[in-house]
């Protein structure tokens, strides 16, 4: 099983970042994938999704402001993130949704951290 984030950094507001994520082909195919936050000291929380067929879904705090896609032939969901706040900071994952469980415990691959700071 691969979740494997990327394209995190620092940037300052206003700016923009793009969030790669490769995914093992078994699990991409047929899913629903969705990108994840956490920021210090709070829950996770699913910021943007998008279905096997393209249709997408957003949290309030994002919408008009970041933009989930895939790329089916390669196993990649991307996030690009415009007009980044303060509070976008966080740690990204990926993941199908609703999340994958291993053993009854949801497995959560290597996220990227995002730091938006002036």
């Amino acid at each position: 099983v691969q979740l494997q984030a990327s394209g995190g950094g620092l940037v300052q507001p206003g700016g923009s970042l793009r969030l790669s994520c490769a995914a093992s082909g078994t699990i991409f195919t047929i899913n629903d994938m969705g990108w994840y936050r956490q920021a210090p000291g709070k829950q996770r929380e699913l910021v943007a999704r998008i279905s096997s067929g393209g249709r997408t879904n957003y949290a309030d705090s994002v919408k008009g402001r970041f933009t989930i896609s895939r790329d089916n032939a390669k196993n990649t969901v991307y996030l690009q993130m415009n007009s980044l706040k303060l509070e976008d900071t966080a740690v990204y994952s990926c993941n199908t949704f609703p999340p994958m469980k291993i053993n009854g415990m949801a497995y959560w691959g290597k996220g990227t951290q995002v730091t938006v700071s002036s």
